[in-house]
């Protein structure tokens, strides 16, 4: 675990072994530092879920929630879905860690694996012949339910999946983007909080196939 740990957070450390201990081995508890994105994480129970280790950075989920403050008028956020790194569907919330003046400094964040419940209702729908949708509504007021959390396991691999869903809304391969489409998919991953991680502008412009000060040159635009 990293050294001085906000004395704010320090009294939710007991909470992630509390949480994974009453739930059991297919919940991953995190607690992340929003102070610093990169390495955000600084206590994670039942990490087997997702692969990723204290140290590692915020999700594309929390980076988008700190660009764009939804979590100034909500308290928390609830059973929205996400994907492991392997691809196995979790169910997640976050509860956002305020200061006393409604910054946001940490999230308590819980991810449910649900592979073993989505094999056991697939069993039961096909032994009833039942046709029944397999997703829940899931809604929420920061209308965030659209966006899909990847629990990445490095700062990398934050930036090119994310960099590489928002050329694929384009429909166009990357080589062949207008100097606007250009403009514009980087105008996205600024909205979606990419550029608050180090190295994101250097993955942007090669992908792009831009120079780090066309890059610049775009945000500025």
């Amino acid at each position: 675990m990293r050294k001085k740990v906000n004395r704010v957070l320090e009294k939710y450390l007991p909470l992630v072994d509390f949480i994974a201990g009453i739930v059991g081995p297919n919940c991953e508890v995190v607690l992340h530092d929003c102070s610093n994105v990169d390495e955000s994480i600084i206590a994670i129970r039942n990490n087997h879920i997702s692969g990723r280790k204290v140290g590692g950075p915020l999700t594309n989920l929390g980076l988008k929630l700190l660009k764009e403050g939804n979590y100034k008028s909500e308290n928390f956020l609830l059973n929205y879905p996400s994907k492991s790194p392997d691809g196995k569907d979790l169910r997640s919330s976050t509860y956002f860690i305020k200061d006393d003046e409604g910054k946001l400094i940490g999230m308590l964040c819980i991810n449910i694996d649900l592979t073993g419940p989505l094999a056991a209702k697939d069993f039961i729908d096909a032994y009833i012949k039942c046709d029944t949708d397999k997703s829940e509504d899931q809604s929420d007021s920061n209308n965030l339910s659209n966006i899909l959390e990847n629990l990445s396991h490095s700062i990398d691999e934050i930036i090119h999946s994310t960099i590489k869903d928002t050329i694929k809304e384009q429909n166009i391969p990357p080589e062949r983007l207008s100097t606007e489409e250009k403009i514009h998919v980087v105008s996205q991953l600024n909205e979606k909080g990419i550029f608050l991680l180090k190295g994101a502008v250097s993955s942007v412009a090669k992908i792009l196939k831009v120079s780090e000060n066309t890059v610049y040159r775009y945000l500025n635009k």
